[in-house]
């Protein structure tokens, strides 16, 4: 009996791992993973291979050898904040390297299911909430601008080639591990450095006025699991909790569950050039076509994500 193998390319990002744990529970696939030189994965049972996305020939390669069923393309440059410092980076990794793989399945003639993840972040400027799949994309940073032209470019493959390509818009995701160039994992970690007393008691916050839709990661990669297998060819999806809130209201929150009195405080260097006033995602295309709603509340998500900072600091 062959065994059906999923390949997640970029396993070693914070979303990675949630995802790898997910695919064992429900696909029950073999797992490759791919990761940078200087990362590190700590799953066991998996086949681990170290793969640079700009390298079209290792890409090739690997797909080629392995012909998996299912690929998971999460490699990106995913901090919209970087993404203003370093522009060229960031569109080299988010467009070239999902060219590459496009084109190596291509190249290779056989068809599996790619799920290809992009960002809310990409409807940018919109008017109206929530956000249908339909919304003309108004990007509104350069992050967002290489995850469109990833949207369009996969859309291309899927027609011209007939190619089995899902796209997903994931909006904010949230959870432990996640790095602290993030809001919530960073209010989180400042507010755990301030109660082991090394921080003083101030937390440094940028706009607290945007609205954003905050999903748990473990609800993100059951949303990912689901596609992959009942999501159609060449169609977006939108993946979210399906509601937005307030940072100051997230703020609040996290404070509530400190016992420590916190000042808050703006700091200029966490506003960024322009800043989208709301996003909140309409989830109805995902539920229809695979049953998938949020399980996790934000509240325990946070609880969650401040345990974490408590037991790494």
């Amino acid at each position: 009996m062959i065994n059906i193998k999923a390949l997640v390319i970029g396993a070693t990002g914070f979303v990675g791992s949630y995802l790898i744990e997910e695919i064992k529970n429900s696909l029950l696939c073999d797992i490759i993973a791919t990761n940078l030189e200087r990362e590190m994965i700590y799953q066991n049972n998996i086949i681990l291979k170290k793969l640079d996305i700009l390298d079209y020939n290792s890409v090739f390669s690997l797909i080629n050898e392995n012909k998996p069923e299912y690929i998971f393309h999460l490699a990106a440059q995913s901090s919209v904040s970087l993404a203003w410092k370093k522009p060229e980076l960031t569109a080299d990794i988010n467009i070239n390297g999902s060219l590459n793989i496009l084109e190596a399945v291509k190249n290779i003639n056989y068809n599996p299911k790619i799920l290809m993840i992009g960002s809310g972040e990409e409807y940018g400027y919109i008017e109206k909430v929530p956000i249908v799949e339909e919304t003309p994309l108004k990007p509104g940073n350069i992050y967002a601008v290489t995850k469109a032209c990833q949207n369009m470019i996969s859309k291309v493959y899927c027609k011209a080639y007939d190619m089995k390509v899902i796209m997903v818009r994931s909006f904010n995701h949230i959870g432990p591990n996640q790095s602290s160039t993030f809001v919530i994992s960073d209010f989180c970690k400042q507010v755990a450095e301030i109660e082991k007393g090394v921080r003083s008691p101030i937390l440094k916050v940028g706009n607290l006025n945007a609205k954003r839709d905050f999903l748990d990661v473990r609800d993100v990669v059951r949303a990912y699991t689901k596609l992959i297998q009942f999501g159609k060819s060449g169609e977006t999806y939108n993946v979210g909790r399906g509601q937005s809130i307030k940072i100051s209201e997230v703020l609040n929150i996290i404070l509530k569950n400190s016992n420590k009195e916190i000042n808050v405080e703006i700091d200029k260097n966490k506003l960024r050039p322009l800043d989208v006033p709301i996003i909140e995602p309409s989830i109805n295309k995902i539920y229809t076509a695979t049953g998938w709603k949020p399980e996790i509340s934000l509240e325990e998500s946070i609880k969650d994500i401040l345990t974490y900072w408590r037991k790494n600091i």
